[in-house]
């Protein structure tokens, strides 16, 4: 008898309500208006670092819901490293530095999960440095 084996669970096609949970899950949120606020906040932020291809395909991959708040932001002339992108959400929002880099590592992981590696790549290789870490990946560097 063969048994198949039920695939392992996917974030593709992820509904706005699966994200949602997925976040408040993972960034352990009392409330789920918490969760939909840091989504929001995040999303908003990365929509003004990421141009091109890859805004195009990201915003594709993401729920309409939120894929509405990521295009609408207008994309920065100067991009931020990502510790400057923690302190900017951190002063747009009002929150600490520690609650805003919780909240924007807790979205990003959820958003790399979403995008899938190949793209995950190819947005990490167009943000400077520092963004790899925000994204629940090793931030690889060269020695000098």
């Amino acid at each position: 008898m063969i048994v198949q084996q039920e695939p392992c669970p996917s974030t593709a096609g992820m509904t706005f309500e699966e994200m949602v949970e997925t976040v408040r899950y993972e960034g352990a949120y009392r409330t789920r208006a918490q969760a939909e606020k840091s989504l929001s906040a995040v999303l908003a932020a990365l929509g003004r670092q990421l141009t091109g291809e890859e805004r195009v395909e990201l915003a594709a991959r993401l729920p309409h819901e939120v894929a509405g708040t990521f295009v609408s932001a207008i994309p920065a002339t100067e991009p931020l490293t990502g510790w400057a992108f923690v302190k900017d959400l951190a002063s747009r929002t009002g929150g600490t530095m520690a609650v805003t880099r919780w909240d924007t590592g807790t979205v990003l992981r959820v958003v790399a999960q979403l995008a899938g590696e190949e793209l995950l790549c190819r947005i990490l290789a167009q943000l400077p440095s520092g963004y790899a870490l925000l994204f629940g990946r090793a931030q690889l560097t060269q020695a000098a």
